[in-house]
């Protein structure tokens, strides 16, 4: 009967490479991250970038960019629940129309967080944060009818319409025309666009 080699003992030489390298794949994990905190720039704070731009026009157009945000990121994600929940007999329509500006928010969603990056602030991001900052009420989570989805919609468009118009004015004042910019081409534009095709759907008749 044949009987089994026996491979030979790893040397320590060779089994102490193969532990450095082991060692050298393994992501290291602070263990202090989650009784400290890690922040290497406070949210307010702003960090001087070489934009040219004074400090205190920076420090007023990144809150106002903030608050553009978190309604914004709320818009986005009201759309995306009507979306979900819509009923009736023009389902089909607004199925398609919600998830159509659902992506359009997205792009802005994106667009207004760098602006506040590349001006050397600090963007919210998470979902806890938005619900403190928003100005939009937060609907119901149960299913509304479509004529209600649709009245919820147009108003925090308009809330947002007001307030980016406001704010775009400030910005070209203090000569930050870049934020002015982001606000009156990408915020006004868009969400005039959509709240028309909003508005539309909740006219009672066809004037023809």
């Amino acid at each position: 009967m044949a009987t089994k080699k026996k491979s030979a003992p790893k040397s320590p030489a060779k089994s102490a490479r193969v532990d450095a390298a082991h060692a050298a794949t393994t992501p290291t994990i602070d263990k202090s991250v989650k009784t400290q905190s890690q922040e290497t720039q406070r949210y307010g704070e702003v960090v001087k970038m070489p934009h040219g731009l004074a400090e205190s026009v920076v420090k007023k157009s990144v809150a106002s960019l903030n608050q553009v945000l978190a309604d914004t990121i709320t818009l986005r994600d009201m759309y995306k629940k009507h979306h979900w929940q819509v009923v009736g007999p023009t389902f089909n329509q607004l199925h398609l129309l919600f998830d159509k500006h659902f992506e359009e928010q997205v792009e802005l969603v994106d667009l207004v967080a760098e602006r506040i990056q590349v001006l050397g602030g600090v963007s919210l991001a998470m979902a806890a944060d938005i619900a403190e900052e928003t100005r939009i009420p937060r609907p119901p989570r149960g299913r509304e009818p479509a004529t209600v989805q649709l009245s919820r919609l147009i108003e925090a468009h308009t809330m947002i319409l007001t307030y980016a118009r406001e704010h775009a004015e400030k910005a070209s004042d203090a000569g930050d025309s870049g934020t002015e910019d982001l606000l009156v081409s990408d915020i006004v534009r868009t969400n005039e666009l959509q709240v028309w095709f909003l508005s539309e759907h909740l006219v009672a008749a066809s004037p023809i």
